[in-house]
């Protein structure tokens, strides 16, 4: 399937199989896709939510292997249980998506998975990726400020140049995290572990000065 500037209106695409169909510049008001199969499909330039409204499209249990949005408005939709392995978002507005219970990773057992998700330059304020597994991933330039992260799991992934907010450190887990570029506002040395991760020179200062530690130029 093939679509551009197109509008749809209350379309239910729910439970069709749109793998690898190609949308640009559409615009989607009030759309389903509630376990549709959007394998390496692609979205660019496109609208999921009507302007002054708090409710977006429903992609919910959806199989979003692969697929890929850019420049897109996602603000407020529901990706609730949907399969999310090696999804790509770029330049997109996802503040206020709920995606509880999404699935970032591929299991080989009950307890070994490796993940994939390329999610840069994206607003995630007030997204809801509370328990969300994105380890090792590219998350780079990325708006988290109100985002749920309680229970994540981010180790290992870039998330440089990101923006949070001091209650967020802490909550999620950031172990051999590329953290270049990022204000430190809040973060405590004492109660968040920093195993591994990567820092540029000039962000030291912000680390330890909660502690109380001077540092001089050399």
């Amino acid at each position: 399937m093939q679509a551009s500037k197109q509008i749809f209106t209350n379309e239910d695409f729910s439970e069709q199989d749109l793998q690898d169909a190609q949308f640009e510049h559409c615009e989607f008001h009030h759309c389903s896709f509630n376990h549709a199969d959007l394998t390496d499909a692609s979205f660019s330039h496109c609208k999921f939510v009507v302007q002054g409204e708090d409710e977006g499209c429903d992609f919910s249990y959806a199989t979003l292997v692969s697929a890929s949005f850019k420049h897109c408005n996602l603000s407020m939709s529901l990706f609730k249980g949907a399969r999310c392995y090696g999804i790509e978002m770029r330049e997109c507005n996802l503040q206020g998506c709920d995606f509880s219970r999404a699935s970032f990773a591929n299991y080989i057992t009950a307890k070994s998975y490796f993940c994939s998700a390329y999610i840069t330059a994206c607003n995630l304020a007030y997204a809801d990726l509370h328990s969300a597994l994105l380890e090792e991933c590219e998350l780079f330039d990325n708006r988290w400020r109100g985002a749920n992260l309680i229970g994540a799991s981010m180790k290992g992934s870039d998330l440089s140049g990101g923006e949070f907010s001091s209650e967020q450190w802490g909550a999620f887990e950031l172990k051999g995290c590329n953290l270049t570029r990022i204000e430190f506002e809040g973060l405590d040395l004492r109660r968040v572990p920093l195993e591994g991760v990567i820092i540029n020179q000039w962000q030291q200062e912000q680390l330890l000065a909660p502690l109380g530690v001077i540092i001089t130029a050399d």
